[in-house]
């Protein structure tokens, strides 16, 4: 036996070579079937509302409500993300996207006020983060230049919700300046649909609807007058999409 021989036989002997073969071999395919699938990355520009009063469970925006002058629908704010999209097939799409939301609301008691007979104010603030992965069917196929879709995925949604400003000790009446912040890392459904309109072989623009289901804790032993907060609500987004 030659020397070319006994080392030939040795590699196909021997597990760990021939597992990193195995492996390189894998790479190499899954490399293949990634660059052949087509990738975008699409930029949103939307309006996120959070779940309306008559259809949120009770939580620490409701409970506040008995006692001050604001509307739910005051935290309804604008939202912007970006999305990463990869091909899977002819009629599937997976995709990874961040978005950044934030509002303050401002607010006074409702049936009280200073000794001097001035507004006791507050200030409610909520920012939410989400980080998801999707999935979306186009039922018309992502070569078609008017692309419906319909998907669902999970998400990460990383919170803030403080309440800074005035209030009342209820066992004194005395008024105090305080400040309460909650915070939170929770995950949720997302559901979606939209159309995506195709400009040529690189772009396309759209409208989206994003709706997420997700609750967080901010507690009762924080100063909160409930135990949770209700994060779900309804995106609704123009996007712009760049093919590669």
């Amino acid at each position: 036996m030659s020397t070319t021989e006994r080392v030939l036989r040795t590699v196909r002997a021997t597990p760990s070579v021939r597992a990193m073969m195995m492996s390189a071999a894998i790479c190499g395919g899954f490399g293949t079937v990634a660059e052949a699938q087509e990738q975008s990355v699409s930029l949103n520009l939307g309006y996120f509302a959070l779940k309306g009063e008559d259809t949120r469970e009770f939580d620490v925006l409701l409970a506040n409500r008995e006692l001050f002058a604001f509307d739910v629908s005051q935290f309804n704010n604008a939202q912007v993300g970006a999305e990463w999209h990869l091909g899977l097939g002819d009629y599937l799409e997976a995709g990874i996207g961040a978005a950044f939301y934030q509002q303050t609301v401002l607010s006074v008691y409702t049936d009280f006020i200073n000794d001097d007979r001035t507004e006791i104010p507050q200030d409610f603030k909520l920012r939410v983060t989400p980080v998801t992965a999707t999935g979306r069917f186009f039922p018309f196929g992502l070569r078609s230049p008017v692309q419906p879709y319909a998907g669902a995925g999970v998400g990460f949604f990383n919170w803030r919700y403080s309440e800074v400003g005035e209030f009342i000790d209820f066992d004194t009446f005395d008024v105090f300046r305080d400040r309460f912040v909650a915070t939170g890392n929770d995950v949720g459904a997302v559901y979606l649909a939209g159309v995506r309109v195709l400009s040529g072989d690189r772009f396309g623009v759209g409208v989206e609807v994003r709706y997420q289901d997700v609750q967080g804790v901010v507690g009762i032993d924080q100063g909160f007058l409930e135990e949770r907060i209700d994060l779900g609500g309804l995106t609704t987004s123009f996007t712009f999409d760049v093919r590669f």
